[in-house]
């Protein structure tokens, strides 16, 4: 009779553990991690050629335009910040090489209308990649805070692809 007691815990002990079984938790960690470090990544690129669009820029309503995303996605990345804080993950600090090499070295030797004509078509589509993963987490967070975020973020990038659009129009 104790040999079947000692079973049958055994067996309850072991359908407890695999019950907390953390491996979905840590898959939606990573995906939650890919998100903030998307949207780090984002922000400290598009604050960045903002910053350089200011002397390279030929146009003067397109130095305004970039000065905007510069405040904007400056916002965004401390609001960012503090929702990851706030669930114990991290937020990269400076842009990484692929982002480096992808989307800010091929733009920052041009000048002028050259610099104005790949800056906006740049911006453009990265706000749309940018709108389609902010939307996708927006439907999809579990975490509120993020959730929340993704929100309320998402009608700033919006306008921001909406006034690209408007200033490519102009150009052509």
């Amino acid at each position: 009779m104790k040999n079947i007691l000692l079973v049958v815990c055994c067996v309850s002990l072991c359908s407890i553990a695999a019950l907390g079984d953390t491996k979905p938790a840590k898959a939606s960690a990573r995906s939650v991690q890919s998100f903030i470090d998307f949207a780090a990544q984002t922000d400290m690129v598009e604050a960045n050629l903002g910053q350089l669009a200011q002397t390279a820029a030929d146009s003067p309503q397109l130095r305004e335009y970039a000065q905007t995303l510069v405040t904007d996605h400056t916002s965004d990345f401390n609001q960012l910040s503090g929702v990851a804080r706030q669930e114990g993950l991290t937020v990269p600090s400076a842009i990484d090489a692929e982002h480096n090499k992808e989307m800010i070295g091929p733009i920052e030797k041009l000048k002028g209308a050259t610099f104005d004509r790949r800056y906006i078509d740049d911006l453009i589509a990265a706000h749309e990649k940018g709108i389609a993963m902010y939307r996708k987490e927006a439907a999809d967070a579990r975490d509120p805070a993020l959730k929340s975020y993704a929100e309320h973020a998402l009608p700033v990038l919006e306008k921001h692809l909406a006034a690209a659009i408007k200033l490519e129009k102009a150009k052509s």
